[in-house]
């Protein structure tokens, strides 16, 4: 359980938007910016690309909210950008807006501790991470759920709330609804409103 530790570093290849390849230092990389740092077993696969596509379709909705978006899987990035070219009616993914991480000698998903002991690929991890480096979700998925790019926001928008406000989020809490003033006053006044 990584929760409220600060997100291990790492060094690594990368491929940006234009299909360049660069070195980078994870730590430099998200400095001062939350980021969603997201794995996936394969490129090539069936789940992988409607997940990386459905991420890149709310992509607007990242950077709206000034989320650095961050892909890994331990393909090659010459794998990486060989998917990027392949058309999306023939299984690739075309081309996206976020950078994608190349762990091709599983240090990543060894640090993180999301690797599949039977297929040594990694499992569907999500991270949300915030400027501090400090981790403050973590969801992992087993190969054939992909994941629901609508909660990553939903709770993106949570971890925001409780920053800015100092309101902790009840269940089924999403943007624009009210949240609970952590103490005994509080928990009482939302239970009052919420469950007449």
């Amino acid at each position: 359980m990584l929760v409220n530790k600060i997100a291990p570093n790492f060094q690594a290849e990368l491929v940006d938007i234009n299909n360049k390849i660069i070195k980078i230092d994870f730590w430099k990389e998200i400095e001062n910016k939350n980021t969603v740092l997201f794995f996936w077993p394969l490129d090539f696969t069936f789940v992988c690309p409607s997940e990386i596509l459905e991420f890149n379709n709310q992509f607007k909705k990242f950077k709206k909210r000034k989320i650095k978006l961050l892909g890994v899987s331990i393909d090659s990035v010459y794998t990486h950008i060989a998917w990027k070219k392949t058309p999306i009616n023939k299984g690739g993914i075309g081309k996206i807006n976020f950078k994608i991480i190349s762990d091709i000698k599983k240090e990543i998903q060894k640090k993180y501790n999301v690797g599949e002991e039977n297929t040594g690929v990694s499992l569907r991890a999500t991270f949300i991470i915030n400027k501090n480096k400090i981790i403050k979700h973590q969801s992992i998925n087993d190969l054939p759920i992909g994941r629901n790019i609508d909660e990553i926001i939903r709770l993106i928008d949570a971890i925001n709330f409780n920053t800015k406000k100092q309101q902790v989020c009840p269940a089924q809490w999403k943007k624009g609804d009210m949240g609970i003033i952590p103490n005994h006053k509080g928990i009482c006044n939302f239970l009052k409103n919420k469950y007449k």
